[in-house]
């Protein structure tokens, strides 16, 4: 089994994430799929605005999802630390993932000595399914 981690606010779960979820999975013959959901706190810090729905929710339906094996909350201190904690030997960022969390990932994942390796996954009609998109969309 080949522990693939993956990480999102995961508001809404629409056909974009679905995608990246097949995206993840088609890294290794036997995946188990592990989503980090972001905490409420974290969400509201960096996009500035809080989440739609709690933690809670998001990670509940996240675990009812087909595609995913497994479901953790984000740190709201350490990003690191459940990182370490699930064990992953593939981490799967967006392809828009950016910012504190991702751009020194790999380095810091070698300070604690996780040796995952860190793979970029491609869009999937990004014109069409971006949370943001479809949340404006909701709200016309």
């Amino acid at each position: 089994m080949t522990r693939i981690m993956v990480f999102g606010t995961f508001d809404m779960v629409h056909a974009g994430h679905e995608d990246f979820f097949r995206q993840a999975r088609a890294l290794a013959a036997d995946p188990h799929l592990i989503v980090s959901v972001a905490a409420d706190m974290n969400v509201e810090r960096i996009k500035g605005k809080k989440p739609q729905r709690s933690q809670n929710e998001r990670r509940d339906a996240l675990a009812a999802n087909a595609l995913v094996d497994e479901v953790v909350l984000g740190s709201q201190a350490n990003h690191i630390e459940h990182i370490i904690a699930s064990n992953p030997s593939i981490i799967a960022l967006g392809y828009d993932q950016e910012g504190e969390y991702v751009d020194n990932l790999e380095n810091e994942l070698t300070k604690v000595g996780i040796g995952a390796k860190v793979v970029r996954l491609k869009p999937f009609e990004p014109e069409r399914f971006k949370t943001s998109k479809l949340n404006g969309e909701r709200n016309r």
